[in-house]
């Protein structure tokens, strides 16, 4: 181990030492899972690395995976393994040793009295959940449970009513640290793909009610650069699977730099969960298709939840707020609603299944929804698509548009929904191919004379507006892909958690 570098998670097993296994990870995830603890240990007690036997005196059955999902059939008991330890397996029993990388440190120093006692985790999910059920894909599946995973983000943590009738949110995982955030010199997202987009969609929200300046940053980007991180930012990492290596990798240049770290991620126990200051779990359940969806509307839902507890003490802005806070209690309920589009957005599929490439327009908040759309008709349909800042239209994408070219142009109610008409007018006068996205009532408004095919979505406060927009698109790239029989569920190329570079 000592000469090994960079990322790795290992298990190594040789026929000169037949009944054993070691095991030894940096930087990816690891876990070892143990079935059939007896009582004391399942409540919480010290991991210790004697032999594991169970009551009939058979040794205990033991579990190395990456990830959780693959552990949950077999046990709800687990270890995660730290960085720079090395998992011994002998004969039913198991040493974990803390390797020193220290110069000078001899073989001696991994004797037993050195080893790691630890309490084991309680994996809090159940096998149907990483079951199809009646759905043919999981990413199918994850799509249509974004109103109950959306409703498990907020629970308990959106607060109407109570004696004075004061709407408020409570974030458990931040409320120490709110003094500190509202105080930063700055607010810096950083991320990689669909997370870099959630955190897109929430900035605005972010920057109106706290009042602080908020700027995104590519993880891997920022590391390239070695962007200035200050004591006085707060730097939020945001991560679905939590052991993003890009994001791990500015995690610790942003902790080197003492900023206050803060956590966004869907993963208990994940690396980066452990090691920010602080944080807040989405809750969205168990996640299985490559192409994030309701882990992404969670987010967006969770940083507006967090740009209303940094702004909850302004008078000014409390009319906005309660405002939003109505619109996040009745988001499930719109995205039921706009989940009846789901054979709508499969016969758009049939008349895109032949094209090489898709542009889609947005500005705004939904410059975010632009963005994260396209992404998704990239990953999983295979197919070329772009998302445009529809502001940049005539600085060089407008030459692209002929009556060939199908372009998405989102364009629901909200403060930049008179520049979105004018988008379409330009793009109709050069006989654009064009599906327009709009609020419920607006056909006539952002389509005369039909001219265009049209998706009616419901109308929310334009902050959450990303969550119900990006719906109709997770549909369409589903369905593109499934029409063109591509594997929706593991795309070529891709992994669920990035962990290289």
């Amino acid at each position: 181990m000592r000469h090994l570098e960079g990322a790795y998670a290992l298990i190594f097993k040789s026929r000169h030492y037949p009944n054993e296994l070691i095991a030894c990870k940096r930087g990816s995830p690891l876990l070892l899972g143990v079935k059939e603890l007896n009582e004391d240990v399942c409540n919480g007690s010290a991991f210790h690395d004697a032999k594991f036997l169970s009551k009939n005196g058979n040794p205990k059955e033991l579990f190395l995976s990456s990830d959780a999902n693959a552990l949950i059939e077999h046990t709800k008991k687990v270890l995660v393994i730290e960085d720079g330890e090395v998992v011994h397996l002998k004969e039913g029993g198991v040493s974990i040793l803390k390797f020193n990388n220290d110069k000078g440190r001899n073989a001696s120093s991994l004797s037993r009295p050195a080893s790691v006692q630890r309490a084991l985790s309680i994996l809090e999910m159940e096998v149907e959940q990483i079951n199809k059920g009646k759905y043919e894909h999981y990413m199918q599946k994850e799509i249509h449970e974004q109103p109950e995973s959306l409703k498990t983000t907020m629970r308990g943590r959106l607060i109407r009513g109570g004696s004075c009738k004061a709407k408020t949110v409570l974030l458990g995982g931040l409320k120490d640290h709110l003094k500190t955030i509202r105080r930063s010199r700055r607010i810096v997202f950083i991320g990689c793909g669909t997370s870099y987009n959630a955190a897109l969609a929430a900035r605005p929200i972010v920057e109106e009610l706290s009042g602080v300046p908020v700027t995104m940053e590519i993880a891997s980007d920022l590391l390239d650069r070695q962007g200035p991180i200050y004591r006085e930012d707060t730097a939020v990492f945001v991560s679905q699977s939590g052991e993003t290596a890009d994001t791990l990798l500015a995690l610790e240049y942003a902790l080197e730099n003492g900023a206050l770290c803060v956590g966004i991620t869907n993963t208990v126990g994940s690396i980066i969960a452990r090691n920010t200051h602080c944080g807040v779990h989405i809750n969205a359940g168990c996640e299985i298709g490559v192409a994030s969806t309701k882990a992404y509307t969670s987010q967006i839902a969770v940083m507006a939840m967090l740009a209303l507890a940094i702004g909850g003490d302004t008078i000014s802005n409390q009319e906005r707020r309660e405002a939003i806070i109505d619109g996040l209690f009745d988001l499930p309920n719109k995205i039921r609603e706009v989940l009846k589009l789901d054979q709508e957005m499969k016969d758009l599929a049939k008349l895109l299944i032949a094209e090489q490439s898709l542009l889609v327009f947005g500005r705004g908040y939904n410059y975010a929804t632009a963005l994260e759309g396209a992404l998704k008709v990239k990953e999983v349909a295979l197919m070329h698509s772009e998302g445009i800042l529809a502001g940049e239209m005539k600085h060089g994408p407008l030459a692209l548009v002929d009556e060939n070219l199908p372009i998405v142009v989102i364009a629901t109610r909200d403060s930049c929904f008179s520049k979105q008409q004018s988008v379409i007018q330009q793009l109709h006068a050069r006989k654009g191919r064009l599906i327009v996205m709009c609020s419920k009532g607006d056909t006539a408004s952002v389509c005369p004379g039909g001219a265009c095919r049209v998706i009616e979505v419901p109308q929310v406060e334009d902050c959450l507006q990303p969550v119900v927009n990006i719906v109709p698109l997770q549909l369409l790239a589903y369905h593109l892909t499934v029409i063109r029989g591509y594997n929706v569920d593991q795309p070529r190329n891709l992994a669920k958690s990035v962990t290289t570079q």
